[in-house]
């Protein structure tokens, strides 16, 4: 079975105005095809549970989409494609389907063969010391990065993709926030003190488009740290520039490296996202490279 499942949340509701021409487009070119398009993300995971294990969906949507049916997506073992129509498109741009005409997307999403590719999979415990499981595709940060992403999910509706998040990262920038952070990374104490962030990726970008580890692999069986130290509210608006060029990593404060397991904890609490999704605060996260986990479509 082949299921096209479209989230009309997705680029603040803009992406259910496809939904006419992506039932024609099916109807003339791939009728064996489903299309769905749930209001409630009860629905929509409940559909793709219900579908056989290993059949093929292609998500209509962003890396916000992508997580929230990742779990089950991994429970059915899906093969996944994607027609990118998101804020973010992180994972769309690690994929290689960023920028196609949505007509070409969704082509290779249905017909090009998959790969597979690394998942990271965080283990944390809130503030109420309840315990969370959450996959992840793209990136889960850690500090301000999540505290720009909440910001963002929260922002003007008529701003989209990376001025959204610039406009974000202005605004926080205002409230700068430090965490007293401690790093095991493979078992080794890596880093422990005061801290802006503690990313981690599988792509090489996060915050629509911001080259964060441009060296980074989708199936190379690790995920990436990105790791930024104390910085006034002056020193990380000079960084920016020098983030957005991928001209960061030579900053003395800033720090990364490739692990398979990685312990951060946090007494006062750090915020964290996922993919862009917020998550909340916690005290103490286990991140996990899942080598392989997920077929994906991929150029």
């Amino acid at each position: 079975m082949t299921l096209v499942l479209l989230n009309p949340h997705a680029q603040g509701g803009r992406a259910a105005r496809r939904i006419p021409a992506l039932r024609a487009w099916l109807a003339a070119h791939a009728p064996e095809a489903h299309l769905a398009a749930p209001e409630a993300l009860g629905d929509s995971v409940a559909l793709l549970l219900s579908i056989p294990e290993g059949s093929r969906v292609v998500v209509v949507g962003g890396d916000g989409t992508l997580n929230r049916w990742l779990p089950a997506m991994l429970a059915r073992r899906l093969t996944v494609g994607l027609v990118p129509m998101g804020s973010g498109n992180d994972s769309a741009r690690a994929w290689g389907v960023y920028g196609l005409p949505w007509a070409q997307a969704l082509t290779l999403a249905l017909q090009g063969p998959a790969q597979a590719t690394d998942l990271g999979l965080a283990y944390w415990r809130d503030l109420a010391d309840q315990t969370h499981e959450t996959p992840f595709l793209s990136s889960l940060t850690a500090g301000f990065d999540s505290a720009v992403g909440l910001r963002a999910l929260n922002g003007p509706s008529w701003l989209r993709g990376m001025p959204r998040y610039l406009w974000a990262t202005l605004h926080e920038l205002i409230h700068l926030r430090h965490w007293d952070l401690t790093l095991h990374s493979d078992g080794h104490l890596k880093h422990q003190g005061i801290s802006l962030f503690a990313s981690s990726l599988n792509t090489p970008t996060f915050g629509s488009g911001m080259p964060a580890v441009p060296h980074a692999q989708l199936a190379d069986g690790q995920l990436d740290t990105l790791l930024a130290g104390s910085f006034g509210r002056l020193g990380a608006l000079l960084m920016l520039p020098r983030l957005l060029i991928g001209r960061h990593l030579g900053h003395p404060r800033i720090a990364s490296w490739a692990y398979r397991q990685l312990g951060i904890r946090c007494a006062q609490g750090v915020p964290l996202a996922a993919d862009g999704e917020y998550l909340g605060e916690a005290r103490h996260v286990s991140i996990h490279c899942q080598a392989g986990r997920l077929q994906v479509v991929r150029q």
